[in-house]
């Protein structure tokens, strides 16, 4: 008890001292910035010049090879995609293994190995690390590109572009590489289906044999090895890869814009504005400038508590977030801030960017705000260190980027001493709003707004591949009609005309469950769709054993579960689903209620499609696209208000349909792309199945 009594004692004079001492009117002195210990890394080069770096690192017996090259950007013309393609070709078969093989050998050793067209990358248990070392030395040095694997790899690259050709933030990042950098420049080009189809067998061995060797390379090894192991090994697997010459490539230095400028891309329904506000900028890795400009842009735009999220969100609550980028490159670097905005405020938040752009670079900003940006650094800096795998990139890109040897070891030393007129400089000197592109994705009913923000107050129209806009929408073939079309479409997916012959071949079927999963943050989501004649529905989606929704109609009741709660569903959302819930519904559109209206022909995925308008009894409208030359369905999109509880106003719902495939008489699509607002889904059809005698059940919550 005395002991605790005297520890009390001492602890009260311990605060008395402290208060006496502590002027709670003026902030406390930041402390000297730590000394970083990265900790020894090993380095040699073989005879053919591959630069080899060691970290040690014994805590698990685990080690990884890493295999970076420095070579220049390549333009690649017609074929754009085509190096990124040879990248993936890699690790799909050797003059030794084939695919299988790899994948099986990988596999039974329980390791890692990918593939890239700017390296490799394979880890693995310590005593697997020959097998391992054999395999990727192998991918590295004997590689055998196929036509069949080629195809393959074209087939999955067009598929996923066509995916995200709707999607505004893929075509901003198209069209900024257009507008920005240029024809001319390899960081203007972009891959799109046609370029992909270009790819040929004999490009891709081109840059593989050119550009893969050891004298313009980096290896990095990781993890529970000395220095003399890995010299052994890295010469006994890697030591035989035959040098050669590489080219190098000079380009022109793109410039930000003499004015601002506004450039719109036209999105059907959007409900919401894409906005980036972008331009290149002169930063090369090894600028003196690099840190000072990076804790600006913090401050600036960098994170959910940085001044853009602040205004735009907090202030405001234009949008779910607000941000900026500064991006250093050995070729030229670029700054963007960016935003998803709601129509009705494009142009309000164009005015709350300028404000907050202006402010930084007229303003300094506070001591506060300057150290909690140094805070944040400092601690995200010192965790990085706790992955070995950073100090090997902190190697290499000292040596890559020719940064002074204690670039990192002073890191901090060098945050902690960038001060308030050190950020005024760095934004004077890198945030120029009277020189940007403006740049916005959304419906062209609002390009208007963004006119006066132009230096000239015009806007320019583009496409999705940073063409110069050109009417999409041409005028039908005289004659031609919706019910024509749709007529058509019915013949292509039955293999019959509306009629006796179509109603029997249908009248069979009198179930269909059709089973889809799709990816989301690396989660699988299965959707498992069930009709049964003549009208009961079903959708349930599931991860796992969880069951996230399911929505259902038996023929009178609609409802919809889920892990929000549960709900009926009533009014005119129970009379489209009661409508839609009709089996094979499409074949009846003559006598249904809505009314069908041609309105043109414009390109879907690069191909004619007819569009049609749908208007249903409450006068809510839809489009529908079908290929003019299969006369396939390949798109539809709703508009929808959404509900008060749900923040109201609108939201796209847009749905791309592919890889038709036959199934008991009957087309499917087996690929689907379906956005809804922020939330998009490539699902995968994995079976279409007929006839299983489904309970009425299933369609009952």
């Amino acid at each position: 008890m005395k002991k605790i009594v005297s520890i009390i004692c001492a602890l009260t004079l311990v605060t008395g001292v402290f208060a006496q001492k502590l002027d709670r009117s003026k902030r406390p002195v930041a402390g000297a910035a730590p000394e970083i210990k990265l900790g020894k890394i090993e380095s040699f080069t073989l005879a053919n010049g591959l630069k080899v770096f060691v970290v040690e690192n014994h805590k698990l017996p685990k080690v990884a090879y890493s295999l970076t090259l420095d070579v220049d950007p390549v333009m690649e013309g017609d074929m754009a995609g085509y190096i990124s393609t040879t990248g993936e070709l890699l690790g799909r078969g050797t003059t030794n293994r084939t695919k299988q093989k790899i994948d099986e050998e990988i596999d039974f050793i329980g390791a890692t190995l990918s593939t890239r067209a700017g390296g490799a990358y394979g880890s693995s248990l310590k005593k697997h690390q020959d097998k391992l070392l054999a395999i990727m030395s192998d991918v590295i040095m004997n590689a055998k590109f196929t036509q069949e694997e080629l195809d393959k790899i074209k087939k999955q690259t067009i598929s996923g572009l066509a995916s995200a050709k709707d999607n505004p933030d893929a075509i901003a990042t198209n069209v900024k590489s257009v507008l920005l950098y240029g024809n001319k420049h390899p960081y203007g080009e972009i891959t799109t289906g046609k370029t992909v189809e270009k790819i040929t067998l004999e490009k891709c061995k081109e840059y593989y044999t050119t550009y893969f060797r050891p004298n313009v390379s980096y290896m990095a090894v990781v993890g529970d090895i000395t220095v003399e192991e890995a010299k052994k090994n890295v010469e006994k697997y890697f030591g035989s890869w035959e040098k050669g010459d590489v080219p190098t490539h000079k380009y022109r230095t793109p410039q930000a814009p003499a004015k601002t400028t506004v450039a719109f891309v036209h999105k059907e329904g959007s409900t919401q504005s894409v906005i980036n506000i972008t331009y290149p900028i002169n930063l090369k890795h090894n600028s003196p400038d690099v840190i000072k400009a990076k804790i600006m842009n913090s401050i600036l735009g960098g994170s959910a508590t940085a001044r853009l999220f602040m205004n735009l969100r907090e202030g405001h609550g234009f949008t779910y977030g607000a941000y900026s980028r500064i991006r250093a490159s050995q070729l030229v670097g670029n700054f963007n801030a960016n935003a998803k905005v709601r129509n009705e405020v494009t142009d309000s938040s164009l005015v709350e960017f300028m404000v907050e752009l202006n402010r930084i670079v007229n303003e300094k900003v506070t001591e506060e705000d300057l150290q909690n940006v140094k805070n944040y650094m400092t601690g995200t800096f010192a965790y990085s260190l706790q992955d070995p795998q950073t100090i090997a990139r902190f190697a290499i890109n000292t040596e890559r980027y020719n940064l002074s040897a204690d670039y990192y070891a002073t890191y901090l030393k060098q945050v902690a001493a960038v001060t308030v007129d050190d950020i005024q400089a760095m934004a004077k000197k890198y945030i120029k709003p009277e020189n940007a592109l403006i740049l916005i994705i959304g419906d062209k009913e609002v390009a208007d707004k963004a006119a006066p923000f132009s230096a000239d107050k015009k806007v320019s129209f583009y496409d999705n591949g940073g063409n110069d806009y050109v009417e999409a929408l041409k005028a039908a073939p005289e004659g031609m009609t919706a019910e024509k079309i749709l007529d058509k479409a019915i013949v292509a997916k039955y293999g019959l005309p509306v009629g006796k012959a179509l109603d029997k071949k249908l009248k069979k079927i009198k179930d269909v469950t059709i089973k889809m999963d799709a990816s989301m943050q690396g989660q699988t989501i299965n959707f498992t769709r069930y009709a049964k004649a003549p009208n009961k529905f079903a959708l349930a989606i599931t991860m796992g054993a969880m069951v996230i929704q399911k929505q259902t109609f038996d023929g009178t009741e609609g409802k919809t579960t889920g892990m929000q709660g549960n709900k009926d569903i009533e009014g005119d959302e129970l009379a489209e689903l009661k409508e839609n819930s009709v089996m094979f519904s499409d074949i009846k559109y003559a006598t249904s209620s809505n009314k069908y209206a041609l309105l043109g022909v414009e390109p879907i995925n690069d191909k004619d499609a007819y569009k049609i308008e749908v208007t249903n009894t409450a006068g809510d409208k839809s489009s529908e696209w079908y290929d003019v030359a299969t006369g396939m369905q390949v798109k539809a999109m709703k508009i929808s208000e959404m509900p008060e509880e749900a923040g109201g106003g609108t939201m796209t719902s847009t749905t791309m349909y592919y890889d038709y495939k036959m199934v008991n008489g009957i087309n499917y699509a087996h690929k689907i792309n379906q956005a809804s607002g922020p939330q998009v889904f490539d699902m995968n059809v994995t079976s279409v199945e007929h006839n299983t005698k489904l309970g009425d059940d299933v369609f009952e919550q």
